[in-house]
């Protein structure tokens, strides 16, 4: 039988969300298992997908730069090789990738299991405005891993990969770079596309709003326009199809500390 959440101590809380953490650790673990024993769809499928030239991404930005009469995005090869420098690098990489599957696949779960925690803390008031917040963090979860796989990371190979300062170097790019760079683009977009939840929480305990969200716009948009450069090759087009979504996560998050603020307006009122 569970306590009364209003009288248990500290250390019954920690206790609490110890087995939220555990049973969020084995949900990771089992599909970062069942990532492992599907490595022939997860790597040459998923992870070595931009290196092909039939790549979606490719084919759709070819499209279109030759629809202004361009041809920036299209190209006939992928001039570099991947190679494994390590005895045990291949075993490393696998298990890697195993394990951020894993977190991919199993986030909405991990999110359910750590607001089950913090939901029997809101007022009843709360809790109604907080309904969907799960459905909405999934859904911004796999909309910022789809664009960093289908957007950041096809932009980003192409680039460096035909990259050269001189025709007589030829790229031979290290597994364990690849590998990385697809796989923390890909999860780092992905928690960055949180923006508006995390803004929403931080409404709610009053350390942002929307007053402070607008008089900072324009630091912000400084910020997301270095974030974007660093992210993405070092052209306008890429730097643009970066730059564009995350000001309208931004511009969404000020909605949503707006109506925060109304509704802790309307219930200091009630």
């Amino acid at each position: 039988m569970s306590k009364d959440r209003n009288n248990m101590s500290f250390l019954d809380h920690l206790g609490e969300l110890r087995w939220h953490l555990v049973r969020s650790s084995i949900a990771i673990f089992l599909f970062a298992v069942l990532a492992f024993l599907s490595k022939e769809i997860i790597f040459d499928v998923i992870i070595f997908g931009p290196k092909q030239m039939d790549f979606p991404t490719y084919t759709l930005f070819c499209w279109l730069s030759s629809l202004v009469g361009g041809d920036v995005f299209c190209f006939n090869e992928m001039p570099f090789e991947l190679l494994n420098m390590r005895m045990s690098g291949q075993f490393q990489m696998h298990l890697w990738v195993s394990l951020v599957a894993g977190i991919i696949i199993a986030f909405p779960y991990v999110f359910w299991e750590l607001w089950r925690f913090i939901q029997p803390g809101l007022l009843q008031n709360e809790r109604k405005s907080s309904r969907g917040v799960l459905v909405f963090t999934t859904i911004l979860f796999l909309f910022g891993v789809l664009f960093g796989y289908y957007v950041i990371v096809p932009l980003s190979v192409q680039f460096l990969g035909t990259y050269t300062v001189s025709s007589q170097i030829f790229n031979r790019i290290d597994l364990t770079s690849y590998i990385s760079m697809v796989s923390s683009v890909t999860l780092a977009t992905g928690i960055l596309f949180q923006l508006p939840i995390v803004v929403y929480f931080l409404s709610k305990l009053g350390v942002v709003t929307p007053v402070l969200l607008k008089t900072y716009r324009r630091h912000a948009i400084v910020g997301i326009l270095l974030l974007s450069a660093i992210i993405t090759p070092p052209d306008i087009a890429s730097q643009i199809l970066v730059t564009f979504p995350v000001l309208i996560l931004y511009q969404i998050s000020i909605g949503v500390s707006r109506r925060v603020s109304k509704n802790r307006v309307k219930t200091k009122e009630a």
